[in-house]
């Protein structure tokens, strides 16, 4: 991978949802030229083009993801989701939504599946029969990976579900993402807010156990481990991240197996980090980086901005400051601020980019 100046330069690469030695490729590729690729949680039509639009024009591999309650959303709120149905609805939909038009963006897209806890394993699951069955028919899964977060359950119990489904997964070349340790914080519903600070931290004895498990079966699996994440944003101080513990499970890792930073590695709770964070993570091995509650301000912010600029134009379907008779429907038009939206959301999307130095991976002579 080293050798390689460009994503293109992998065999099979191509624009649009990528899957199994192809995606695994590009992570791998990401982990020898020292980037990572962030994973945006998208919750509509809207949120994925804004995502795709960023990836064209800093011309690199994006990761757009559906978290369980953002997949009941694109799906829509009125439905029945007993047993998840929704969910599981709104994830394939959105699915098929970023496969029908990620190709026009010109750049790969790793197509995930956000924190399933085990309440929401029939989630899980439901995707994962969704995935089987697109295999079946076109020889490769629906989604290029899925994320499953049993880290609220004891270490042993975690692994045991994640062999469990990792074999699964491996007949379709499916990559698995797994959490050790506990993201504090809220996130879509899940409050790790009240839990005990050394939870925030894993040992490299903890990771290892997972990569001594998982390995023999397949190499498709990411580890978030826990440095001190935490979901959500806060003022600078009140997060205490310790990138400096990714180097240490790297070296464990290393030492245990004979092979140079064996562990790919993803971070999680990294809105409002710090750039020297960002960078120490991605220099110890983390492929991926998730990015949820800065683009939900940057999309709000873009409709804020725009409502502030045009409040006399939308407090009425007639009358602004041009003239009592005169028509707004050109400024309330859902295409416009929803536009505006978009537009601070592929900023702050580019920004991050450059934060994980994954700028013009696509260039054909870097």
């Amino acid at each position: 991978m080293a050798s390689y100046n460009s994503v293109w330069d992998i065999p099979g690469m191509k624009a649009g949802v990528v899957t199994g030695d192809v995606a695994w490729a590009i992570l791998e590729f990401a982990k020898a030229k020292k980037f990572a690729i962030p994973a945006f949680n998208v919750t509509s039509s809207s949120t994925i083009v804004a995502v795709l639009e960023a990836a064209k024009k800093i011309n690199s591999p994006i990761m757009i993801q559906f978290s369980q309650g953002g997949a009941q959303f694109m799906a829509g709120k009125a439905l029945d989701n007993t047993g998840q149905a929704a969910a599981i609805l709104g994830s394939v939909a959105g699915a098929h939504f970023v496969r029908a038009i990620a190709p026009s963006y010109g750049v790969p897209v790793i197509l995930h599946s956000d924190h399933c806890a085990k309440k929401l394993l029939p989630w899980f699951d439901g995707m994962l029969e969704a995935d089987e069955a697109y295999f079946k028919e076109h020889g490769e899964p629906l989604f290029s990976s899925h994320m499953l977060d049993l880290s609220e359950e004891p270490d042993d119990e975690n692994i045991a579900m994640c062999k469990k489904y990792l074999e699964r997964m491996k007949v379709i070349n499916q990559i698995l993402e797994m959490e050790i340790g506990i993201t504090g914080g809220v996130e879509d519903g899940v409050d790790n807010s009240g839990v005990s600070k050394d939870k925030l931290y894993s040992s490299p004895q903890d990771v290892y156990k997972v990569h001594e498990a998982l390995s023999p079966i397949s190499e498709k699996f990411t580890i978030a481990a826990a440095f001190g994440n935490v979901h959500g944003v806060y003022k600078p101080g009140n997060v205490k991240l310790r990138p400096e513990l990714l180097v240490d499970y790297q070296k464990f890792a290393s030492e245990k197996t004979g092979k140079e930073s064996p562990l790919f590695l993803v971070f999680h709770g990294g809105s409002g980090s710090e750039l020297s964070e960002i960078e120490s993570a991605v220099d110890a091995g983390v492929v991926k980086m998730n990015v949820d509650t800065d683009t939900q301000w940057a999309y709000w912010e873009g409709v804020l901005k725009f409502y502030k600029a045009k409040e006399g134009y939308l407090q009425g379907q007639i009358g602004n400051p041009e003239g009592e008779d005169k028509p707004n429907k050109s400024y309330y038009d859902p295409r416009k601020w929803m536009r505006e939206a978009e537009g601070t959301m592929v900023a702050r999307v580019a920004d991050q980019c450059k934060m994980l130095r994954n700028i013009q991976q696509c260039a054909k002579n870097l």
